[in-house]
């Protein structure tokens, strides 16, 4: 059989590789923002709107998505999303304008964006079950390791070619690769065992019950709401990070390149939050990683109210990538343990939603706060509220786990 040649292993590998590029490439723009700003004299609330624009749009898009590759599968859909992709990326080396802007990135690069997280994740959960958690924890190492490539390629670039020659060589590489990783995607597990899987949840007072429940009957229980609550308010504060904490590590006197190194750190200690919480994700559940998670979050984030310099600002990034890491770990075995398996990609896209529409307000208000009042100090306090709301709505999340009908 052609799925043997392949091997679910090569799947998890591509997966792997399509987070890498596709994420690592989306961070990067903290690292353009400096010369976008200086070059074409936008305020940062207009820059930040742009990458909230791609960010929302990806998840509007991530609905029709995860859909879609419910119905036909992830090659064909991941292919023709690695071409918006590329293009965005390409085309933002001819802005002069800020519609350009907005329909360069906010558009065509947020609809290629739309497919990284949801036909990476679906697909992993669509091929294991038992060692799901794991193996989604392997794949999204990959976003750690882009995290911390890309931001470094970026700087590299910017300082050798100029960040406009930077976008373009950035957007051929990722086209290319994003193309061709598309194509190992092909092959899925029988379509008739996606069933199989049912969540079990665990009611504090009886026994629990099977259920597997479609995109419909998950947008009206009380679980998904609170899930895509507490993931908005976690991605508002992870975006208002990853655009801003380098422009903000350049104000208090760090070097572009040193500036962009805590980016950097941010993604490398990530695979290490990335892979612990894969691999505890199958012996304790999902909810518990993610409590501890926010719990991690919100220590950092106080940290980052008094950090500085340079060993500060890197402690923060070390600490913060562990929860950085999980968070994004959890989330698809969350939707899987809670809701089943069979329309999987459809209530992840709804939960991907969610999260992208807290991720792309974040950054427009950060930097509009920012340019009104000269300072990043009001932003990390509303980060931080936000964040202990976000651990009051996980708390009420109804613990379960997948099991075999």
């Amino acid at each position: 059989m052609v799925a043997k040649k392949h091997g679910s292993h090569s799947i998890v590998a591509a997966c792997f590789m399509i987070q890498a590029v596709g994420v690592g490439c989306f961070v990067t723009y903290g690292v353009f923002f400096n010369s976008l700003m200086e070059e074409l004299h936008w305020s940062r609330a207009v820059i930040s709107g742009a990458s909230s624009s791609a960010y929302f749009l990806s998840g509007l898009f991530a609905i029709l998505v995860g859909r879609l590759s419910d119905i036909y599968g992830s090659r064909k859909l991941m292919g023709g999303a690695a071409l918006f992709f590329g293009a965005g990326f390409i085309l933002m080396s001819q802005v002069q304008e800020i519609w350009q802007l907005y329909l360069f990135y906010g558009l065509i690069f947020g609809i290629g964006l739309s497919a990284v997280d949801v036909i990476a994740l679906t697909t992993t959960a669509r091929w294991f079950s038992v060692s799901r958690g794991f193996m989604t924890g392997i794949v999204k190492v990959g976003t750690g390791a882009g995290q911390f490539l890309l931001p470094f390629l970026a700087s590299i670039l910017i300082a050798s070619y100029g960040w406009r020659q930077a976008y373009v060589l950035l957007g051929a590489g990722a086209l290319v690769f994003l193309f061709a990783l598309a194509q190992w995607l092909q092959i899925e597990p029988d379509r008739s065992c996606q069933s199989q899987p049912a969540i079990v949840s665990r009611s504090l007072d009886g026994p629990p019950a099977a259920i597997s429940l479609t995109a419909r009957q998950a947008v009206r229980s009380s679980q998904m709401w609170l899930l895509c609550g507490s993931y908005l308010l976690l991605v508002f504060c992870l975006l208002i990070i990853l655009v801003h904490i380098v422009p903000h590590a350049s104000d208090i006197g760090l070097s572009p390149k040193t500036a962009a190194g805590v980016l950097s750190t941010i993604g490398a200690v990530s695979m290490i939050g990335r892979f612990i919480s894969g691999i505890a994700i199958d012996r304790i559940g999902s909810k518990a990683i993610l409590v501890a998670s926010i719990l991690i979050l919100i220590s950092a984030l106080l940290w980052l109210r008094i950090a500085d310099c340079q060993w500060m600002l890197y402690l923060f990034a070390s600490v913060y990538g562990l929860a950085h890491g999980s968070f994004f770990t959890a989330i698809s075995p969350m939707v899987a343990e809670i809701f089943g398996i069979a329309a999987h990609g459809a209530i992840f896209g709804i939960v991907v939603f969610a999260g992208t529409t807290g991720g792309a307000i974040g950054p427009v208000i950060a930097g509009k706060i920012f340019d009104v009042s000269g300072s990043y100090a009001p932003v990390f306090i509303m980060i931080t509220v936000a964040a202990c709301i976000s651990l009051g709505l996980t708390l009420f999340l109804k613990p379960a786990r997948l099991v075999q009908n």
